[in-house]
């Protein structure tokens, strides 16, 4: 899975945000007598990277060729949150490329990806997940009626292959629960989570039972303390099991979904609370920020009391709080060429993906990520 370690298979796809040697982008704004950060600059630098790093034929692609179809939907993304659409905008055509690349390689079985590729035939589903998530954040932007009607049958196929590869508990693993012996595990449920809602957002229509069963499963994931599990394939949570990752993915689904005062999620925010810290630096699990970023995002200053007003203020968990805890830390790590490092075997793109996500989520661009 996606850990905060390097000792799993899947760390390849989010590995620690290690110390990276990396050129700190100047500030360029005075205020009170301290240097104010200019997220637009670092984001625009950021995103002209991704433009210039995009293959001619419209994908991007990790370290030696890895996770192509993963890494073109997370750039997408970032695109579309600075607020190109395949209409207009600065990234436009990228955003183009990048629909036209998923069009070309989708699957008969409703698969997005190449499963042939053998740097994802053992983890398709991860680009699966993003793949819907990126093409039904496009889906409502598409005017031309043909193309139009070719990512609606995509999506509706994406989503019935996803239930058809979810496992008999509800998760889904690395592969399809027939090719995969019926695992599952808790990072790709999220993934396919996430994507599936953001179909639903869309007008895409996604059976109930998917939904359903998939949230029982990462209630089932839950241990006492609150924290989610890696899998329920060995057995039922423990507490000493839980993934602090894994917890901090799981309040963003909710949340995504509009369930912010479930009384799981609320589990997951405490244990959130208890077990990471807000500041970044060495060994951060960029997968980790990636999510709690989001989940902060839509605590914003105030929900965070609404949901345990018997707590101090000074102790609530605020997206103000996160950003001075951790922009510094992404600005000075930014690089030269506007890039972020990322460790191993994933690399500057999925480093600059994560990074660009949380940096425009005030944008409030897309309705994934809305308050």
């Amino acid at each position: 899975m996606i850990t905060d370690r390097l000792t799993r298979p899947v760390a390849r796809l989010a590995l620690a945000f290690a110390a990276l040697a990396a050129v700190a982008v100047p500030a360029t704004a005075q205020e009170g007598g301290k240097k104010k950060m200019d997220v637009d600059a670092i984001v625009d630098r950021g995103l002209e990277w991704l433009k210039k790093t995009q293959a001619p034929d419209g994908h991007w692609e990790a370290q030696g060729g890895q996770y192509p179809t993963s890494m073109t939907a997370m750039a997408g993304m970032c695109m579309l949150m600075h607020g190109s659409t395949l209409r207009e905008g600065k990234y436009c055509d990228n955003i183009v490329k990048a629909v036209d690349w998923f069009m070309a390689r989708s699957q008969a079985s409703g698969l997005l990806g190449n499963p042939a590729n053998p740097t994802e035939s053992s983890r398709y589903t991860y680009g699966h997940g993003f793949g819907m998530l990126f093409l039904a954040s496009v889906y409502g932007e598409e005017e031309d009626g043909d193309r139009r009607k070719k990512l609606e049958v995509m999506l509706k196929k994406a989503v019935e292959f996803c239930g058809k590869a979810q496992t008999d508990r509800g998760g889904w693993g690395y592969v399809s629960a027939k090719d995969g012996g019926n695992f599952d595990e808790g990072s790709t449920t999220i993934t396919q989570l996430q994507g599936l809602r953001a179909a639903r957002n869309a007008g895409i229509p996604v059976p109930k039972e998917i939904i359903d069963k998939a949230t029982k499963y990462l209630h089932d994931c839950t241990t006492p303390r609150g924290g989610i599990i890696y899998s329920l394939a060995h057995g039922a949570a423990q507490a000493g099991q839980e993934r602090p990752a894994l917890t901090a993915a799981a309040v963003a689904c909710a949340f995504s979904s509009g369930q912010y005062k479930d009384e799981y999620a609320k589990k997951w925010i405490k244990y959130c609370k208890e077990n990471i810290p807000l500041r970044r630096g060495g060994g951060q699990d960029e997968y980790q920020s990636y999510y709690l970023s989001q989940a902060l995002y839509v605590l914003g200053e105030d929900r965070y009391g609404d949901l345990f007003p018997k707590d101090a203020k000074d102790s609530w968990l605020t997206w103000s709080a996160y950003k001075k805890a951790t922009f510094d830390d992404i600005q000075s790590s930014q690089n030269a060429d506007g890039s972020w490092n990322g460790v191993g075997y994933v690399g500057p793109v999925f480093g600059t993906c994560i990074n660009l996500t949380i940096l425009q989520l005030d944008k409030a661009t897309l309705p994934i990520y809305h308050r």
